[in-house]
């Protein structure tokens, strides 16, 4: 400033950039407040919505400047990336949609990353054909980046559009033949055969000296799901366990700090009942262990019309964080335990089905089923009276098998490790087993042996259980034409299957780490 003079708005937002463009964060922080003083202003707001949410564990603070930002930041491209991001780290699905239905100009932007971004974000939605629309956009403008089609690849996946995403596959590998994302979805997109498969491919793909550890864990992966449908039972377990070791060492995960948010949660709280609302619908949370069968579950509800299948939403573990004022990237942990007794659940209740409400049209129900949400089961209970809770549960040997042989994006970090794994199994086990005794009532159990074998007379307890009539079209998956954006995009578009041979029989001698560890 010169002469006693404050700096003008336009100026603090330059002194802020600057300070951006330096790694500065203090010092853009500093400056965009400056700004705010000035009045309200949507870069602003976005950044200090970061800085609130993750510096100073301010959650509350950090999404209402989130929302401040959308009224002024709708229409201004140049912000598109970070309102996105922002409304992301949020779980602010609602918004989101808004936001990006009322930004036409979306389509003729000229950045293929943000398009991509975009898409992304639509994608998270369950919009899946949109999501396409917007990536094909980015392609038409970067046709050399095998990344945008593989993405699109990924999304006519979840549609159950097999034949397109393996065209669009088969493309990016002519690309970049060593493309280890697109072998990683290609394995497990089918059953392959002698006559019809990647392992040699993969192989030298792995044998490129350029090739990054985690690219080199993907190919792995690839390898193992190929080998198996071959039955070469050595061969894939090799590949498993050397994936799973290298995945392992690149990912921190502590079995004690498992034990220990275990624990406190079991010691939670239980505040009086909430009083019973009248609400216009009854949320339905399916919870238990990743590949449990949680998605074929859902899948089979889905085919009642009352029924939305809403998939894997994190949107309950969002409410917590905004119940509790902090932040935290899982379903749970410690700090938000120990604030429980200033949580107000009918609140935390409130927002909750205020937040999923937008994707609902005349329907009676929603499926919730993200698998980690059985360590939530004490706060669902008290802030929602009326939501049905059903566990999914599976002979745990298959279960901890079939996480064991997923790569996971950013979650089961217990699952690498086969001692790691059957501890966490056997925590999850006891929780479930604590929220039965503390909820009686609130809880109804699913078996993937009852469902896939005696599949009407478990759906009849389900849709008793929910308050739904059972019809026949309860019988068999409902997912034509739907988004499944889950590890099992591909299974649940099958009839339901019963295995006489589970999976992991012919892997039993490599498993006794895990067989031993099961109680």
């Amino acid at each position: 400033m010169t002469n006693g003079v404050m700096p003008h708005i336009d100026e603090w937002l330059s002194r802020a950039r600057q300070a951006i463009a330096a790694r500065d964060m203090a010092g853009a922080t500093a400056h965009y407040r400056k700004v705010l003083e000035s009045g309200e202003n949507p870069e602003a707001f976005l950044h200090l919505s970061s800085f609130e949410a993750r510096a100073n564990d301010n959650y509350r603070k950090g999404r209402e400047y989130a929302l401040r930002a959308l009224p002024s930041a709708t229409g201004l491209p140049a912000l598109v990336p970070s309102v996105l991001l922002c409304l992301r780290h949020f779980e602010e699905s609602a918004a989101m949609r808004r936001y990006i239905d009322a930004s036409p100009f979306l389509r003729g932007m000229a950045d293929p990353k943000t398009l991509h971004l975009v898409s992304a974000q639509l994608s998270w939605l369950g919009d899946q054909a949109s999501a396409i629309d917007f990536v094909t956009l980015a392609m038409r403008q970067a046709p050399q980046m095998p990344s945008l089609r593989l993405a699109r690849a990924t999304m006519e996946l979840f549609l159950g559009r097999f034949d397109d995403a393996e065209a669009d596959i088969m493309a990016c590998l002519r690309q970049d033949p060593g493309y280890a994302n697109a072998y990683w979805v290609l394995a497990w997109m089918r059953k392959w055969n002698a006559d019809n498969h990647h392992v040699d491919a993969i192989r030298r793909a792995l044998d490129r000296p350029s090739q990054k550890a985690v690219d080199k864990t993907r190919l792995l992966y690839a390898l193992h799901k190929e080998l198996d449908d071959l039955g070469d039972v050595a061969g894939a377990f090799a590949a498993l366990d050397t994936a799973s070791r290298m995945h392992r060492a690149a990912h921190g995960y502590d079995m004690e700090d498992t034990r220990r948010l275990f624990s406190k949660l079991k010691q939670m709280p239980v505040q009086p009942p909430v009083a019973a609302r009248g609400e216009g619908f009854t949320p339905v949370f399916i919870v238990g262990m990743y590949r449990s069968g949680t998605t074929l579950l859902e899948q089979l509800m889905g085919g009642d019309p009352g029924v939305f299948n809403a998939g894997e939403l994190h949107d309950m573990a969002a409410r917590i964080r905004l119940a509790t004022d902090h932040y935290f990237p899982s379903a749970i942990d410690p700090v938000a335990i120990d604030r429980v007794p200033g949580v107000d659940f009918a609140e935390l209740g409130r927002q909750y089905m205020q937040g999923v409400a937008w994707r609902l049209n005349g329907h009676t129900h929603i499926t919730d089923k993200w698998p980690p949400n059985h360590m939530n089961v004490g706060f669902i209970c008290q802030a929602m009276p009326h939501a049905k809770i059903i566990h999914m549960s599976r002979d745990p040997v298959e279960t901890c098998f079939s996480n064991f042989r997923e790569l996971f994006a950013h979650a089961a970090a217990y699952s690498y490790d086969q001692v790691e794994l059957a501890d966490y199994n056997n925590q999850y086990r006891d929780l479930m087993q604590h929220w039965h005794s503390m909820f009686p009532g609130r809880i109804l159990d699913v078996t993937y042996a009852d469902l896939t074998r005696n599949t009407e007379a478990t759906m009849r307890k389900v849709a008793d259980f929910c308050g739904f009539p059972f019809t026949d079209k309860l019988l068999q998956p409902d997912s034509h034409g739907k988004s499944v954006a889950t590890a099992s995009a591909v299974q649940v578009r099958e009839k339901v299957v019963v295995r006489d041979v589970p999976k992991w029989a012919p892997y039993e001698k490599y498993l006794q780490p895990l067989i031993d560890g099961l109680h």
